[in-house]
Parts: structure tokens; sequence; C-alpha cells
């Protein structure tokens, strides 16, 4: 296979840390590796030749035009997720690197925005672009925005739902940060019961599927939009799988109705944002045709809730 120049953008990020070490591993392309401060960066970067740290920040993207216009794949993963700057980074400084790529000499832009932005039928939400946060508010703009650039016809889209990972060596993501918390109280979430639903992918299946794609682009006519993540999961399936694991018994069920969560927050005088109580109301954040290893006859990592307590290392559930 014909060698390529890649740029990964936050690299040193949970998903950039599995992207660097699949292309460092499995390929022998000519890596550009993007981080603020080097020494995040936990991959072995001197084990094969052609691999470059490139130490800036997104705000100074354009310290690298000479470098850009030679690319010819673009993996995008670095993102805000709030503060002053978000939008900026996230939409204004995003668009100026892609503008800054050779559309001539780029063969494809792997753009990362998020499951969130979406509905049921992989179309924009508009509730997200009108209520959600403003990491999701700048994903939404920028997706409008990219449009509009002479690259767009080379841009693949890969919107991630719950994302997974992290070990000693990689920095873990918020979802897995989480788990052990969550797992302390299974004593008491086993005996509720609640109508909703979700997708998750683990980094090293996002990284799978980002190898697989620059190793096979989407040719004309092909879809170049993909929702990553494994099978939808209902919470009540989730928590069956977590009390499986742990051999902890389910004598019986609570619903957790709307009305009842609605009380507990008046009861309570929990502070809630438009967002929040937008996903409290949609509750099935469930997507259309969502891709995951398995979808090119590839290894599929982390699959199950068990696979997610095994990987996490979680011995029981006792705290």
């Amino acid at each position: 296979m014909t060698k390529k120049r890649i740029l990964v953008t936050g690299a040193s990020g949970c998903i950039g840390h599995y992207i660097s070490e699949a292309l460092i591993q499995n390929t022998n392309h000519e890596l550009y590796l993007l981080v603020r401060n080097p020494n995040k960066l936990q991959v072995d970067t001197t084990v094969r030749p052609g691999i470059t740290i490139l130490q800036g920040d997104m705000q100074e993207i354009g310290k690298f035009s000479n470098l850009l216009k030679t690319i010819d794949i673009a993996v995008l993963t670095a993102t805000s997720w709030g503060g002053d700057g978000i939008f900026d980074i996230n939409v204004l400084k995003t668009l100026e690197l892609m503008n800054l790529l050779n559309p001539e000499k780029c063969e494809q832009v792997i753009y990362f925005s998020t499951a969130s932005v979406l509905n049921y039928d992989n179309q924009l939400l508009k509730a997200a672009g009108e209520i959600g946060t403003d990491y999701i508010r700048s994903k939404y703009d920028c997706l409008h925005k990219i449009q509009n650039l002479a690259i767009f016809p080379k841009i693949t889209t890969v919107f991630p739902t719950l994302v997974l990972g992290g070990d000693d060596k990689k920095p873990y993501s918020h979802l897995t940060s989480g788990i052990p918390q969550v797992v302390n109280y299974i004593n008491i979430i086993r005996f509720l019961q609640a109508d909703a639903s979700f997708h998750f992918i683990h980094g090293r299946d996002i990284a799978t599927i980002i190898q697989y794609l620059i190793d096979y682009p989407p040719q004309l006519g092909d879809p170049r939009q993909f929702v990553l993540g494994q099978s939808s999961l209902t919470v009540n399936q989730a928590i069956e799988e977590v009390c499986a694991y742990f051999n902890k018994k389910i004598y019986f069920r609570i619903p957790l109705s709307l009305g009842l969560a609605n009380l507990i927050i008046v009861l309570f005088r929990i502070q809630m944002a438009a967002w929040d109580r937008f996903c409290m109301n949609y509750r099935h954040f469930n997507y259309a045709n969502a891709i995951n290893p398995s979808s090119f006859n590839l290894p599929n990592y982390c699959a199950t809730m068990t696979d997610v307590l095994n990987i996490s290392n979680i011995k029981n559930g006792d705290g």
C-alpha cells in the first residue's frame, strides 16, 4: 500500500492515543502528531522512522501551513471541551486547518464530531444547535460551515457515541473515569428500572475503524458520515449485565418514571440546564446504522458491558 503523509491532531487525547498507536504499529505511513504538550503523548514514537511530533496548539495552526499543504490524510480529533475559546478552536481554527489543506493533494479528512448532534435518523438534531452545551453547539455549528469548504467532498465525518477508553499509558475518557463510581452504587441501582437506551464505543475500536477508513477511503457516491457505536443497549440491559458480572441478584425493580424523576428534581431542588432537561425527556439516544469494527469484519475489542467491566479492571461492586 502506498505510503501516505498523515496528520493526527489531538494525538495526546484518549481517542488520539489509540489512533496514533494503531497507525504507528500497523502501518508504515509517515505520521505527523500534533500535540500541545509532547510529555503527555505516551505512545512510543521511536519504534520506527517516519514519526514527527508537532508541538503546537490549534490556536496557532497557521504556523504549520506549509506542512498542511503536503498532507494526504488529516485525522482531526483535537477538540476543546469547554472554556472561553471553545468556538474559536472547535469551529474557526478547525475550518482554518481544513482550508490550509490542498484539495488537489489531500485525499481524505476524517473529522470527529459527536453523535449528540444527531437524531434517531442520523439527521442534525435541532435542539442540539439551540440548547446544547457549548461543546455540542460548536460541533453543530462546524458541521454547517464545513459544507462551504473546497475540501468538503473529501471530508469523512465520524460521530462517536459514548466513548470508553484509557489505561496506564493513555488518558481515560470521561465515561470510563466514572464507571467505578457508578458500580459502587450497584446495590441500589439493581432495583431501579429506566426507560432509556444508548450506544458506546471503545477508543481501540474507534482506532480500528479509522485505520480501515484510511486504508479504504469512501469512494464517489459512498456514505461519508458514520456513527461509531456498538449495538444499542437499554439501561435495563446494562444493569442486568453489570449485576450478572458481580453476581448480584435482582429481586424486584422500581420503575423510574419521568414523573418520579421530575418529583425528585423538585424535592431536592436540583438545577438542570435546558439540554439536561431535553436529554431526560429524549432518553433513547439510538442511531440508525451505527458501525463498529464488526461492520467491516474486523475484530471487535469491546462489544458488551461485560467487556467494558473486564477492560476497566473493576473487580467487584462493593466499592
